[in-house]
């Protein structure tokens, strides 16, 4: 691929390509990021009309599929696709208005439920307009409304979101924001929530086995795409707006992948050395095999261990993108089975991204708020627990554990590692910081890596980093 140099250009955590600034939650209706709007196109579906691509019939898909959503039956993406597949002759432009619609609704909920109690019509027209006015606007809106239903909509626009109730300006259940509120003030608390209700930027990784962070971002600027490096990770790079990156060259080169700069910094503290054996003891799909695989030079021995076959599945046509010779993908049916103690004692370093809640995904997974619960967050810690002891016995004397998730609760984080350490004294914690500044990564969270939408730009991350330091007893 032909590229020119260019110097790289940071997106600083607070720059506006990084993290959206939060506005008033209903005095001006919010647009999607640029590059992400839907527009009309002359010629194309009747569903369409020149009103920022807005027709009234597209109101009713929307209430429609916001009422299946909200069943909660299933993951929200889930239940869109299928809304999609069920409609075939809805177009992308079309698509995309209805689900950015949905979406906004998902993360503004209980807002849009107390703004809904006024207001003509069922709640559920009501939700959809709400959603509608924050993603397309409110003038696309005007046409197809009733006289009652402009008026209410001119009144909730002008309504000053701080004199809402913080429990719902917050847009989170009780139970998130009363742990939460045990770790932040006030103030930081809103700043968190607002960062949550915005969609997470698209974030790449370079594979530095292919190409450069210059020669990506120059290839990028020669596709008319604009975008920068991110402020912590040396291989990340945070594009504006959302294109059509897997038709991009750079994509089927293998130069780059999609994963957070969170994820990213995780796959930093592993920290793996060339010629090691490593474990990704939890790879799902295998975003983090991937960046632990380019950092050994594909060098090693690396184990990407799942029980989903079909999770496995998705990391073949990555791993043959990437150029990839020493990834050793395992399905295995527990963290007990028999593979896995064949290792024990022998690996260097194993990355434990535990199954958790995922809030620390709200920014893409909004639904998981309103679909998890206190209850449910109790049940996974006893298996959280059991994953990272059964970790624990592949790792050498010397070798290192990283137990990271991508939940915002010290239930699943902290308190989960407390009680390793309590029952396992071999092992020690390892200060994160300190991890990364020995890869030049002036990131420092305390002794934990722990990662924040409203302070750092990224998805919410928890890691420990904890050293074998004798044999076990």
């Amino acid at each position: 691929m032909k590229t020119k140099t260019t110097r790289s250009k940071s997106l600083s955590p607070t720059s506006s390509a990084a993290q959206p600034k939060p506005r008033g939650a209903v005095a001006r209706p919010l647009r999607a990021p640029r590059g992400t709007r839907p527009t009309g196109a002359p010629g194309a579906s009747p569903a369409r009309s020149r009103e920022g691509g807005l027709h009234g019939f597209l109101i009713g898909q929307t209430e429609a599929l916001i009422a299946e959503v909200l069943k909660f039956t299933g993951p929200a993406d889930a239940t869109t696709s299928r809304f999609f597949r069920a409609h075939p002759k809805l177009g992308h432009s079309e698509r995309g208005i209805i689900a950015e619609a949905v979406f906004a609704v998902l993360r503004r909920r209980m807002e849009f439920a107390h703004l809904a109690e006024s207001g003509t019509g069922g709640p559920t027209r009501r939700l959809a307009l709400l959603g509608l006015m924050q993603t397309a606007g409110r003038s696309a809106l005007r046409p197809f409304l009733s006289e009652d239903e402009n008026a209410w909509l001119e009144h909730v626009a002008k309504i000053d979101p701080q004199s809402l109730p913080l429990r719902i300006r917050t847009n989170l259940p009780d139970w998130v924001a009363e742990a939460l509120a045990a770790r932040f003030a006030p103030d930081e608390l809103a700043q968190l929530a607002a960062a949550l209700n915005y969609a997470a930027p698209l974030d790449l990784r370079v594979n530095p086995l292919k190409a450069s962070r210059d020669q990506v971002l120059a290839a990028l600027e020669e596709a008319g795409i604009e975008a920068g490096a991110t402020p912590f990770s040396p291989l990340g790079v945070r594009v504006v707006g959302k294109p059509a990156l897997t038709k991009l060259k750079i994509f089927e080169d293998g130069w780059v992948e999609v994963q957070d700069e969170g994820s990213q910094l995780l796959c930093s503290l592993v920290a793996p050395r060339r010629g090691e054996m490593i474990v990704d003891f939890c790879a799902g799909a295998g975003g983090k095999t991937l960046a632990l695989g380019a950092a050994m030079r594909s060098t090693g021995r690396l184990y990407a261990f799942d029980v989903s076959e079909r999770r496995l599945a998705k990391l073949k046509p990555r791993l043959a993108r990437s150029g990839l010779s020493n990834v050793h993908p395992v399905q295995i049916d527990s963290e007990h089975d028999i593979k896995i103690k064949r290792l024990a004692g022998k690996i260097d370093r194993v990355l434990v991204d535990a199954p958790c809640s995922g809030l620390g995904t709200l920014r893409r997974n909004p639904d998981l708020k309103w679909r998890q619960s206190a209850a449910s967050v109790q049940e996974l810690a006893p298996k959280q627990a059991s994953i990272l002891a059964s970790a624990a016995r592949l790792v050498k004397p010397g070798g290192r554990l990283v137990y990271a998730t991508c939940s915002v609760l010290e239930a699943e984080n902290e308190a989960v590692v407390a009680q390793f350490l309590a029952e396992h004294p071999e092992f020690a914690l390892v200060p994160a910081g300190a991890v990364l500044a020995e890869q030049r990564i002036g990131l420092d969270t305390g002794e934990y890596l722990s990662l924040w939408p409203h302070r750092h730009a990224t998805d919410g991350f928890f890691a420990a980093v904890l050293e074998r330091r004798t044999a076990a007893a």
